[in-house]
């Protein structure tokens, strides 16, 4: 049996939404969210969006270029291997890439004290039925 699976980002890229690599979906992870989004300089990576309805909090990690984020209003500059933290799950937030070649990922789980269930927009995605 094995105990552990390997991907590479091209792996797991979404042939129609090239800038989007699935994670939580092609793994069948069920306990958290994980994505990676993908662009080159000036484009959006991470939609504006919050998580007031369901209280989750977000894990961005830059791995790899640079993106400029917005969080609440205010503008943070991540360069590779930049972490951010966005506790306030009512706060907006936004990112765009800097470079060519950037790569963020996103982490979510449930809001403190309770489980995470996946919410099923990816596999709506993936299944042609949104997009």
């Amino acid at each position: 049996m094995t105990v552990y699976r390997t991907a590479t980002l091209d792996e797991i890229a979404a042939e129609q939404w090239p800038y989007w690599a699935p994670v939580r979906h092609h793994f069948g992870i069920e306990t958290f969210g994980v994505n990676a989004w993908r662009g080159a300089n000036g484009d959006r990576v991470i939609s504006p969006h919050d998580h007031a309805e369901n209280g989750e909090p977000e894990l961005y990690v830059v791995i790899g270029g640079a993106a400029t984020f917005t969080v609440a209003g205010d503008e943070i500059d991540a360069p590779a291997v930049t972490f951010v933290w966005v506790e306030d799950p009512s706060a907006e937030r936004v990112a765009f890439a800097r470079a060519d070649d950037t790569v963020v990922l996103s982490i979510g789980a449930g809001a403190p004290g309770s489980g995470w269930s996946p919410a099923g927009w990816d596999t709506s995605y993936l299944e042609g039925e949104s997009g």
